[in-house]
């Protein structure tokens, strides 16, 4: 005998329904009423923390390193901070916020219980983390220009870059938030992928100096694709490579967005 209710178990899970691009408007509208709140101090921190860093490591090794593949040390470093920042600024808010968001306050399940599917959920936080640290991850480079840096035409490709790039790591954020099993297991992401990340990227040094086996690790480093095509971008394009850079983050983000959506559906739904 039933009782009329639909059991849904493990393997019986719905299917996604159709991509929707209302309910992806209504999470920008809740980011952008959020946003106007806290804007300012997400501004400077944002903008500011890989600003330092680029002086620090530009302008303190800088002092004591010429040059460095065929660049000026400062140019190096300048073009190389932005697709740290890029990481930084996309990867954190994807883990914290995710995290914070689903488990104390809850607002997702508040977005879920309006006519949005997870797969909407996730593809507007993530495209709106991106969207921001487009910007934001281009302040290295502009300061860079105020100590040398010669502009060039394809700086305008910059933004783009770094949006594909910062797609793909938010989407990373977001799919650790939903399976760490609690915010201190962060420290384990955070030291044990994105430090690594950072440091093996080409950002302070090329790659290729590197240990054999390291090198092969440190090419396959979305951020090194990411920095690659800055530096083309500022110094002059390589066709080629570029479209192997580019789709190489495609790809990254593509892989991220089908593990977030997985996990986080677990998490919310399941």
């Amino acid at each position: 005998m039933t009782d009329g209710t639909v059991r849904i178990t493990d393997n019986e899970a719905p299917r996604l329904r159709r991509f929707e691009l209302a309910p992806v408007k209504g999470v920008w509208r809740h980011e952008i009423a959020l946003f106007k709140r806290y804007w300012r101090s997400a501004s400077f921190a944002s903008m500011f923390e890989p600003t330092f860093m680029m002086l620090a490591f530009g302008y303190g090794f800088g002092s004591l390193v010429a040059v460095v593949g065929g660049f000026r040390y400062r140019d190096f470093v300048g073009t190389g901070m932005v697709g740290t920042a890029a990481l930084f600024t996309s990867v954190f808010p994807g883990m914290f916020n995710g995290y914070i968001r689903r488990v104390y306050q809850h607002t997702y399940d508040a977005m879920l219980a309006a006519p949005v599917d997870t797969h909407e959920l996730v593809t507007g936080e993530a495209l709106w983390i991106a969207s921001k640290s487009a910007l934001y991850s281009c302040s290295p480079m502009v300061v860079a220009m105020f100590f040398g840096l010669d502009p060039a035409l394809g700086m305008v490709l910059v933004p783009l870059i770094t949006f594909v790039t910062a797609l793909g790591f938010a989407l990373f954020g977001m799919w650790a938030s939903a399976v760490v099993p609690s915010i201190n297991s962060f420290d384990y992401v955070i030291t044990g992928v994105v430090t690594p990340l950072f440091l093996i990227a080409g950002t302070f040094f090329p790659v290729d100096t590197l240990p054999g086996w390291v090198e092969v690790v440190a090419r396959l480093n979305p951020l090194f694709h990411c920095v690659e095509l800055v530096r083309h971008a500022v110094f002059g394009l390589e066709p080629l490579a570029d479209l192997g850079h580019l789709a190489a983050l495609g790809l990254f983000a593509a892989l991220m967005w089908i593990i977030a959506v997985r996990a986080m559906r677990r998490r919310l739904i399941a």
